[in-house]
């Protein structure tokens, strides 16, 4: 499909889904009175011309005309309102397919009702649906649509920065008595081009202080694009302080892949700048190698890889192996990789002796249900390890929920995470 059919279909798809929703107020409204009528249908096709209008500027302004927070605000108040109203267009379906299916009855069983309906010279004979209407269906077509639209601008005014603490256990066989009761902090896909409260980012730094970590991990996908997203947020992140250090790996945003570079020269460059950007906060970034800690005489391996994805179109750069030689002789080994497909791919496969792979990636896809026990989102159709903690055997991979968020500017049901792990010998 070229550019200039899709620039035709989308304004066509709103008109098409408002005109169907219409059709619900229309129903609901039918007893009022006729000025009323005629202002709520003002109010409501004006929406509809403010949106389309929306859309045919957003297309043809050039991308550097405004900010991304306001583009990504924009699409924003365009997707949601009418994802939302798709909800209602399913339950208005379900009424017009009763409707049919008692009109096409009414041709064999009520034919005086058809013949009057179609004489409309007939005194007396009121020119309205012959089967109207169900009330009901129609304020429940209302609400289904009100419902996800209240939900994802919540998501966005106050989900977004709804920094959540998740504590997890981690009891390592092998773990050497010095590290018993080390207290880890991991943070992952901050994505400091989407934020629009740095109140709030700074907020949920200090919660991460508050918790007075031994050592903090950061799992990749700092930026969105492009190393200079970071700039705004040094002096923040820059806060994030630990007595055995922070360690960082990279992730898939965080090498430029979404965008289009003048040259190759500019997209190395972009990722040099990212990786200083990591040292200027004070950060150690794992660029395929490892670290040795050392607590109270006794040591443990630290590796961190480039990012290694293995699902469809993912991106493979880091080098495990390299990463991991000279860490063989080390009881225990944490790994920091962003894209938790590598635990199944590579990890669990090739490396037995790795205890715990920390990764993110997934953001929980931002919206769910996540209480409890009870856990779903879209992501588990997409990744077989999502959110929280997998074991295999001896093996861990905790899955971080993320700390920022991408695309969608909020986060329904799945809240953004830090999460504190106690170590603990098995």
């Amino acid at each position: 499909m070229n550019r200039t059919a899709f620039f035709l279909i989308v304004p066509a798809i709103f008109l098409l889904i408002d005109a169907y929703v219409y059709q619900a107020i229309k129903a609901l409204t039918r007893n009022a009175t006729e000025s009323t009528q005629r202002t709520i249908a003002l109010i409501y096709w004006g929406f509809t011309a403010l949106s389309i209008l929306t859309y045919v500027v957003m297309q043809v302004i050039p991308p550097d005309s405004i900010s991304r927070n306001t583009r990504t605000f924009i699409w924003a108040s365009l997707v949601i309102p009418y994802f939302s109203k798709v909800f209602a267009v399913l339950v208005i379906l379900i009424d017009d397919v009763g409707r049919f299916f008692r009109w096409v009855v009414s041709l064999f069983y009520r034919p005086e009702v058809r013949e009057a309906a179609l004489d409309n010279t007939r005194p007396n004979v009121p020119q309205t649906d012959v089967i109207p209407r169900s009330e009901f269906l129609m304020k429940t077509a209302l609400v289904a649509g009100a419902v996800p639209l209240a939900a994802f601008t919540w998501g966005i005014v106050s989900g977004a920065h709804d920094y959540r603490i998740r504590r997890v256990r981690l009891a390592l066989k092998n773990l050497p008595s010095g590290f018993d009761g080390l207290k880890i902090a991991q943070i992952s896909d901050i994505h400091s081009g989407s934020f629009f409260n740095k109140t709030a980012v700074k907020g949920g730094v200090e919660m991460l202080l508050g918790q007075k970590p031994d050592i903090v991990f950061f799992t990749g996908d700092l930026v969105n694009s492009t190393a200079d997203e970071v700039n705004g947020y040094i002096d923040i992140f820059s806060k994030v302080k630990a007595p055995l250090g922070v360690y960082s790996t990279l992730g898939n945003h965080d090498y430029g892949t979404y965008v289009q570079w003048p040259s190759e020269q500019a997209r190395r460059q972009n990722i040099q700048n990212l990786i200083a950007a990591h040292r200027q906060m004070g950060w150690n970034i794992m660029l395929d190698e490892n670290k040795i800690l050392e607590q109270n005489g006794d040591r443990i391996a630290l590796i961190g890889v480039q990012n290694l994805g293995f699902g469809p179109a993912a991106l493979r750069v880091g080098n495990l192996a390299k990463a991991y030689q000279g860490t063989q002789e080390y009881p225990v080994k944490l790994l920091l990789s962003h894209d938790p497909t590598h635990w199944d791919a590579e990890v669990r496969p090739k490396y037995a002796d790795i205890d715990v792979m920390f990764s993110g990636h997934t953001h929980g896809a931002q919206f769910g249900v996540d209480i409890g026990n009870v856990q779903w989102s879209p992501a588990q159709y997409f990744y077989k390890q999502w959110a929280g903690l997998y074991e295999d055997g001896d093996q861990k991979l905790y899955v971080n929920r993320g700390y920022g968020y991408i695309g969608y500017p909020g986060r329904v049901g799945i809240l953004p995470e830090i999460t504190i792990f106690e170590l603990k010998k098995a």
